[in-house]
This record gives structure tokens, sequence and C-alpha cells, in this order.
């Protein structure tokens, strides 16, 4: 695919997610640094039953040792506000805080761990623990990266599987418009520009039945990757882009390959 002539597309939001598994956080602007994630995105995990992670010498495990919505569609109506500076994590359902906890002292992470013991024990495979370690981060793949969807392409799914699909099932950094559907695919190994940052393309990313949840209500409704392979043959929607050069991004900057000047 010949992406040269394709206009730049604009980045219509941006989110994280500091605690893999739970509800995103949207941003307005994000300060994007070489070889980093967004600001503590997947910074912290629930492990599942013991997963064997060390945090003295953390390595990357898989999805499944971890909770997850691909399995876990029940933590979708937990909705979840971290705040940088206390690293307090709270979380409420249906508006009403259930538990609160700063995850940086064993108390606050204690106090997270008791809630999900106490009220989905049925639903866990053994003693839930906050896991954390300085500059670690519990990405769905090794490297740290961000991760983009055109949002043509997600209307694209739209029409295969004749149903309204959340952009924020793709649980994505970044959402962009202004390119044709599946334009991103073609991306790969190229350098783009995101704001004022550069970043090259690494990765399609595999779509995993997470997608087949409803962020709001946790209903596991649709079916999108198997409708991927089966119409499309391939089951991807989306890249993942390591950043290579300091910037900044916001809601409305540009996000568009680079050609000339960059190697």
């Amino acid at each position: 695919m010949d992406n040269s002539h394709t206009s730049p597309a604009r980045i219509t939001g941006i989110y994280r997610y500091p605690v893999k598994g739970l509800t995103p956080e949207p941003l307005p602007h994000a300060e994007l640094q070489v070889g980093q994630t967004l600001r503590s995105d997947r910074r912290y995990a629930i492990e599942n039953g013991p997963s064997g992670f060390d945090p003295a010498a953390p390595k990357w495990l898989p999805n499944p040792h971890f909770l997850m919505l691909q399995r876990d569609e029940w933590l979708a109506p937990l909705r979840a506000h971290f705040d940088d500076d206390s690293h307090v994590l709270t979380l409420r359902r249906d508006g009403a805080m259930v538990v609160q906890g700063d995850l940086e002292t064993a108390e606050g992470r204690a106090a997270i761990e008791r809630y999900f013991a106490d009220s989905h024990a049925g639903a866990i495979k053994g003693p839930s623990k906050v896991l954390t370690s300085p500059g670690h981060s519990f990405s769905d793949v090794p490297r740290k990266v961000v991760s983009i969807i055109n949002l043509a392409s997600l209307h694209a799914i739209e029409n295969l599987v004749q149903a309204p699909v959340h952009p924020l099932r793709f649980r994505a950094n970044f959402y962009v418009e202004g390119w044709p559907a599946w334009h991103e695919a073609g991306l790969l190994d190229q350098t783009i520009a995101i704001g004022s940052a550069r970043a090259k393309v690494v990765k399609r990313i595999t779509r995993c039945a997470a997608v087949n949840v409803d962020p709001d209500t946790g209903a596991r409704d649709l079916t999108v990757p198997h409708t991927l392979m089966q119409r499309l043959g391939h089951n991807e929607c989306g890249i993942y882009a390591e950043i290579i050069t300091d910037g900044g991004a916001a809601v409305g900057d540009e996000i568009a390959a680079q050609f000339v000047g960059i190697t």
C-alpha cells in the first residue's frame, strides 16, 4: 500500500490505562518520551493467582496472569481513577465509591486486594495482588509502545458485524480520524509523527476476545476477532508504535507518516 499521498490524520482521543484491565482515563494531551509508554499506562496490574512476577527483577508476562477483560468481563462496570501525584486509585460502581487506596503503599494495595477478595472471590483464581515495579509496564506486548486505532477501520468493522462498536473496546492510547479504513496496516516499519513526537510503527495489533466486551455494561455481545478472520482473513486492527523522539501530542494534533528528513 502506498501511503505517501494520504493526508495526515487527526487525534480525536488520548487514553491511558493506569491499571491493566480496568477502565481508561481520557487525557487532553500527553508527553511522549523515547522508549516509553504514556505516563502511568499499564503501570499496575492485579494478579489473578500466583504469577511468579518479581518486582525486583520484572519480566513481561502474558495477559492470563492478570485480571483482564478478555476473560473477566465483570471488570467493565468498575470505574477507575488514578491520581499521579498521590498514587491513589479510586474504584466506583454505579457512581458509588467501592474502594480507594494508595498503590505505592502496602496498606493502599491491601485495601484494593481486599475489595477483589471480598467482592469477586468467585471470579478470580486465587488471592488477588496489586503488582508494580518502577519503570515496568504491564503491556500486552513485551516492548514499551503506544497503540493507535484508526476510526475509519473501526467503522469498517461496524459494517462487518452489523452493529455499533464502541471505540473503547479496543483499549488504545490514540484514536485518529482522517485516514482511509485499514490505512494504518500499511505503516508497518515506517516513522510517523504523533504531534511533535516521532515514533516507529513496530507491529499490527492482533485482536483478542476483549474487544467482544461492551466497555460500559460488560456484556460479551460481539464476535469481532472471529468476524475479522472470517471476512478478511486476519484479526488485526490498529498498530503499535515505539516513541523514537521526545515530544508532545494533544487532541486535535496531526498524526502522519514521515517520508523526508527522518531516518
